[in-house]
């Protein structure tokens, strides 16, 4: 059996472009458990993910967890599962898409946009393979998370490398290790929650939200913990909130390890017996709302607040497909696609050249 994959067709003269694969998390196929099961494994296998010695990882996984959970979680995907499908995957392809048309306006050479997953469809492989197949030989990978960590933009960049290893031919690759002090990324940010509050008023207090990890890694040296604090105290100064009107919290905590705080569940119930009359989310992690987002924010969070005695709840929703979003997307691509690509490309001449490197190819016997 070949240990590589095969090789998309090739002709001499082919004319080369330039990739960029945003990556993501993922997300499963139907809000099922049949579906669950299989993302959670994968997900949850993931040694970026739990660094627990596999040994004791695995029986609690597929004895335990793989047991329970896909139930429980494919009734909360049920809940925020749109008529288009996985709310993550589709705006994750509306956010391809309109990136496509705003490079498209900005640079003349010839590129493509594909979307890989970490876990799930569509997978990171077969993003590649997409690329690799419509003649992509340099690739930019963007990953979706402004915040460097271990456990996501590493855990990507993984899935990236686990599939090179299989090729033959590897493309050239540049990566975007964060960006979550971008001045493009700050300002969308700040558009968007100003934008939200022209129509529905001001909180008293805004929750900046991230997704936890475990405090070991912050201890480890993972920077995620002070790059959130950074992107909330620029968003906080470009919104001109004082210390008293935001908050810092992180959510989404698993087992019964010490992780980042103050927990998201926890500032929320201190909140409410506050009497706080209305609180804010936002989570600057998230370029797109996902099961996280629009269920453990936006309805688990709305009861524990208010549960604990708290007024108004709301929850602004992630960048998603917002303009502001997708040029600070085409900002940041741009950055890191210089020399790779052209504004004075000339597609006539391009063509004049491949049909030249064709014919001495085949000069010097090439049969394509």
């Amino acid at each position: 059996m070949a240990y590589y994959t095969p090789e998309p067709p090739y002709q001499h003269g082919d004319q080369v472009k330039v990739g960029i694969l945003l990556a993501n998390l993922g997300t499963p196929n139907a809000p099922t458990a049949k579906a669950l099961r299989p993302y959670l494994a994968q997900f949850l296998m993931d040694r970026r993910v739990i660094e627990i010695p596999r040994f004791i990882w695995c029986w609690i996984l597929y004895c335990i967890i793989l047991v329970i959970r896909p139930k429980k979680s494919a009734a909360k995907y049920a809940k925020i599962w749109s008529k288009e499908g996985s709310p993550l995957l589709v705006h994750a392809q509306k956010q391809a898409q309109l990136l496509r048309g705003f490079l498209s306006q900005k640079i003349k050479s010839p590129f493509v946009v594909e979307l890989g997953m970490s876990y799930g469809n569509p997978g990171m492989q077969s993003a590649i393979e997409s690329l690799k197949a419509q003649h992509c030989t340099k690739i930019l990978v963007f990953p979706l998370y402004p915040q460097y960590a271990s456990s996501s933009t590493a855990a990507a960049l993984d899935s990236v490398w686990k599939t090179l290893l299989k090729m033959r031919n590897v493309p050239a690759i540049r990566t975007i290790r964060n960006y979550h002090d971008h001045p493009a990324y700050i300002t969308a940010l700040a558009i968007s929650i100003r934008e939200y509050w022209k129509i529905n008023g001001k909180p008293n207090v805004l929750v900046m939200s991230f997704h936890g990890v475990p405090k070991f890694h912050l201890l480890k040296g993972d920077p995620y913990h002070c790059e959130c604090h950074k992107t909330a105290r620029l968003l906080a100064e470009s919104l001109e909130l004082s210390k008293d009107e935001y908050t810092i919290a992180f959510q989404s905590r698993f087992g019964r390890q010490v992780w980042l705080q103050p927990y998201f569940a926890s500032t929320l119930h201190k909140l409410g017996k506050a009497k706080t009359k209305r609180v804010d989310v936002v989570c600057p992690g998230f370029s797109s709302d996902c099961l996280e987002t629009l269920e453990e924010i936006a309805l688990e969070g709305k009861e524990i607040f208010q549960h604990a005695g708290g007024g108004e709840y709301y929850y602004i929703p992630a960048l998603n497909e917002n303009e502001p979003w997708i040029h600070a997307m085409t900002t940041i691509a741009l950055e890191n696609l210089q020399v790779w690509v052209s504004t004075d490309w000339d597609k006539e001449q391009a063509r004049k050249d491949a049909d030249m490197t064709k014919l001495r190819a085949q000069a010097l016997g090439a049969k394509q």
